[in-house]
């Protein structure tokens, strides 16, 4: 069993509270939460729309996999918090299916909440696995 790595991303938006954008143990990379601010400062302002803070939370978490070495097709699972549930479920699935080919989409969890940091209408959490080494 390997140690644990911390992993603090250049260009990932500065963290709201005291957490690594990433931990990693045995080739399991854990991306935290993201939010959909629109710059690397942690004050920065968020989209309007569900759709538009959904594609800047993937952009996030890309930044955060990139930053690791991962990219999108190394996502084994994904939390969805949602805080408007019944109004953003569907608007934010129609953006969400984008980043995933179909049939190769991970485990998915979506709940709805009553906040999130900073006002955010969504935020997304991930779990990667690093691809085997040949």
């Amino acid at each position: 069993m390997s140690a644990l790595v911390f992993h603090m991303i250049g260009g990932a938006p500065d963290p709201v509270a005291p957490f690594s954008h990433a931990v990693e143990a045995d080739g399991w990379v854990m991306l935290t939460g993201q939010m959909p601010f629109t710059g690397t400062s942690n004050t920065s302002a968020y989209p309007e729309t569900i759709e538009d803070q959904t594609r800047q939370v993937m952009h996030n978490l890309q930044a955060v996999l990139t930053g690791c070495g991962l990219t999108m097709a190394d996502v084994a699972s994904v939390r969805i918090y949602l805080l408007h549930f019944d109004e953003d479920y569907a608007r934010m699935n129609a953006v969400y299916a984008t980043y995933f080919a179909e049939g190769r989409r991970p485990a998915r969890t979506c709940i709805g909440v009553s906040g999130l940091a900073r006002g955010a209408r969504i935020e997304i959490d991930m779990v990667a696995r690093r691809p085997a080494s040949a």
